[in-house]
């Protein structure tokens, strides 16, 4: 707490070690509670920190508010999916967005896809998440390139307390700059379903497609499934809900066709 005196004084909040008391209205308090709740995907060990965080939210609301926070406890679930990959560390999450938000050079260790382990040094400039997966987009130290990294094989964030001038992103759009690359980036099999509906509509029926979701038209749209999986090539065009036309590889179309086959055998035709 900071003060000054005279007519124009007063007390205020600052920064210290410990954080102080927040400030919410009926509808802030609420907001959290449903976000606390349905917190974590994509992310790992944070769900005990966000069910000891609802809990303690849950003691101090006014009494016109208990009952709506106490309701969300007992009557939200959340159903656990197949993940894509192994979830991010939240330390590696927040360390990066402090870095995007003071545009830091940080240091960090990298796994590819071959399992290959080595340092990086990078200007992060925004986080995107895509499909269940969170990339970093970053400038390459001495290389002057744009990067992809997925949050997931990174680990060990370090800054280096020097600060560079914000990057713009080519066509100030990050999300649409990071799945043009993921389009082009290398995966075991290509699949590309040609949806015959808006962007719009599929966005709001199959949530989590992200940047892998783009408009074609104001009547079709195209989704890019390709993956290094096919049961989740699988899962991705069966949440789509909607008719589509595949343009996929070989193996794809083969295991797309043993999937609808079984399906059509359980119910019976």
């Amino acid at each position: 707490m900071a003060g000054a005196r005279g007519h124009a004084g007063g007390y205020r909040l600052t920064s210290g070690s410990d954080l102080p008391p927040l400030l919410l209205d009926d509808e802030e308090a609420v907001a959290i509670a449903v976000a606390l709740r349905t917190t974590a995907g994509g992310l790992a060990r944070i769900e005990e920190s966000a069910l000891r965080a609802l809990a303690a939210l849950e003691q101090v609301p006014p009494r016109r508010l208990h009952g709506q926070v106490t309701a969300l406890r007992t009557s939200l679930a959340g159903i656990t999916w197949e993940e894509r990959g192994p979830r991010v560390d939240p330390a590696v999450l927040a360390g990066l967005a402090v870095a995007c938000r003071d545009h830091e050079i940080v240091t960090f260790d990298y796994t590819t896809r071959d399992g290959t382990t080595g340092s990086r040094r990078a200007e992060p400039c925004h986080l995107v998440d895509s499909g269940g997966l969170w990339y970093l987009l970053a400038r390459a130290t001495g290389k002057e390139a744009w990067r992809l990294f997925r949050l997931d094989r990174i680990a060990g964030v370090t800054p280096t307390g020097r600060r560079v001038a914000p990057r713009p992103v080519p066509g100030d759009d990050p999300a649409a700059f990071v799945a043009t690359r993921l389009s082009a980036a290398p995966t075991r099999y290509r699949a590309v379903a040609t949806v015959h509906a808006s962007a719009d509509r599929v966005r709001a029926r199959s949530r989590g497609l992200g940047t892998r979701l783009q408009p074609i038209d104001e009547r079709t749209c195209r989704v890019d499934a390709c993956d290094d999986c096919l049961p989740r090539i699988v899962q991705t065009l069966a949440g789509l809900d909607m008719d589509y036309t595949l343009d996929a590889d070989p193996d794809v179309l083969t295991h797309r066709r043993a999937a609808a086959h079984r399906d059509l055998h359980a119910v019976g035709s």
